[in-house]
């Protein structure tokens, strides 16, 4: 929630704060560019540790960093803060997936995912309802005041009730690979935020996407060679594995792109209150909600191609009539556009379970981390990217000329957004699982459709030459 809580509250916030649209951009990404750097890293930490200890650390520290959001009295530190938000979130998110997949049987794993998918998915298209409503009645601080005392009590549910379940020993934390890792995917988004502002050719960052790019050649040598890796990266060579990653970016890109612009739009084109904005979200944050657990059901009966391929084009569409608005358009002329991306968007939610299950368990914290990066990284770009088209944001009581031209960049915007939509959706459908390829919970247990790799472990020299070959 703290992903998208902002989003509403930032004009508020702005305001208050006498903040530049580069700083409120940072309130907005600087979560999302720690909590990028270092989900990996926290899933790998949840592999070898466990989810208790990586879970109730990671909401230590996100939840002190909510108190200091909260309080901020200068955009340095509100800037900051989020930034150790999105660095406790790191550690928190991959072990909440650990908990529901690892060591459970195909009929607990599917009802976790989709209680896991469905609170994540609502709590991210709540947020901006949620934040509307605070800043209109209370000061913008609580909608990071709120989280202390759930925090609190998590923090305590966690110590009494996780167990190490999940913990590998045996394992060594590949600290190379964390740190380049780290590096290479804030240098990617950093270069998209300033590139935005700088233009893509100056010197400066040109450089930092050079950083990210040796980064990259690097972290996939040091994969390549290391014993214990942080990263298999034969995972890459699934196609479920690689199409579902690819279909989550493409999606993520669109839904955070039109989330983040969105609300802004509405409260300055078409003069709504923050609390108005946020109610035209709340009608596909429940039709998530309510269609989640159907998703699921359908994927499994009609296969995950055309369920979630089917999805992610209604969602794609969605974006398209929403692109369509104009001065003194009402409700009634949102509905069908942001009901069309709730539905496509619920539709699209079963994509993180086909992915988990094409890795093996043991490495599923490094998994769940993977998948959030691309979540978390798709919005990034998605704002990034859909921004390349809106070059100004006007002011309170802009002239209609600049809010036409506002209108027209957003409306480019969220044409590109849905294109991207849509391609994810046609990966989708070609490398997601056929219906006969997948099991489901009722026939039993599923093999990974990526197997684990063998032991580095030298063979006993007492093994038969057959069982070393099986």
């Amino acid at each position: 929630m703290d992903n998208t809580v902002v989003f509403n509250a930032l004009p508020t916030i702005m305001a208050d704060l006498d903040m530049s649209d580069s700083a409120k951009d940072w309130v907005a990404t600087g979560y999302i560019l720690m909590f990028s750097c270092l989900m990996i890293a926290g899933g790998r930490l949840t592999d070898v540790y466990g989810p208790r200890m990586t879970f109730t650390s990671g909401m230590v520290v996100f939840t002190a960093a909510s108190a200091v959001c909260g309080l901020a009295q200068s955009t340095d530190v509100l800037i900051l803060a989020r930034i150790a938000q999105g660095a406790g979130a790191a550690l928190a998110l991959p072990a909440t997936q650990v908990m529901v997949t690892v060591g459970r049987n195909d009929k607990q794993r599917s009802i976790g995912n989709i209680v896991w998918i469905g609170a994540a998915s609502s709590a991210t298209a709540l947020g901006p309802t949620i934040g509307g409503v605070i800043v209109q009645h209370w000061h913008w601080g609580w909608i990071f005041l709120i989280n202390i005392v759930p925090g609190i009590l998590v923090i305590l549910l966690g110590l009494f009730t996780l167990t190490g379940h999940g913990e590998n020993k045996d394992a060594r934390v590949d600290l190379p690979g964390v740190l380049i890792s780290a590096t290479m995917l804030f240098a990617f988004i950093y270069a998209l935020e300033t590139g935005t502002k700088h233009g893509w050719g100056d010197p400066s960052v040109l450089a930092v996407f050079a950083l990210g790019l040796i980064a990259l050649v690097c972290f996939i040598m040091v994969e390549s060679w290391a014993p214990d890796p942080m990263i298999d990266i034969r995972f890459f060579r699934n196609r479920v594995f690689t199409g579902g990653l690819l279909s989550q970016m493409l999606y993520g890109i669109g839904f955070n792109g039109m989330m983040f612009y969105s609300a802004t739009f509405l409260q300055r084109f078409l003069d709504f209150s923050p609390p108005q904005a946020g109610l035209v979200m709340l009608p596909p944050a429940i039709t998530i909600m309510v269609l989640t657990p159907v998703a699921f059901l359908l994927a499994a009966k009609i296969g995950p191609r055309p369920a979630i391929g089917g999805g992610m084009a209604l969602m794609a569409l969605g974006m398209f009539l929403f692109s369509t608005i104009e001065r003194g358009d009402g409700y009634a002329d949102l509905m069908p556009g942001v009901m069309l991306v709730g539905v496509g968007a619920a539709l699209g939610m079963p994509l993180v379970m086909y992915v988990l299950k094409a890795v093996p368990e043991r490495r599923a914290g490094v998994a769940s981390g993977v998948i959030n990066v691309i979540r978390e990284a798709s919005g990034a770009f998605g704002i990034a990217i859909v921004g390349l088209l809106i070059h100004h944001v006007p002011e309170e009581g802009a002239s209609a000329a600049e809010l036409e031209v506002f209108r027209a960049g957003t409306s480019s915007g969220l044409i590109l957004g849905a294109a991207l939509v849509l391609v994810g959706g046609v990966i989708g459908g070609l490398t997601l699982p056929s219906r006969r390829g997948w099991l489901g919970p009722k026939h039993g247990k599923q093999r990974p459709l990526v197997t684990s790799p063998p032991s580095r472990r030298p063979a006993a020299s007492a093994a038969p030459a057959s069982a070393r070959a099986t």
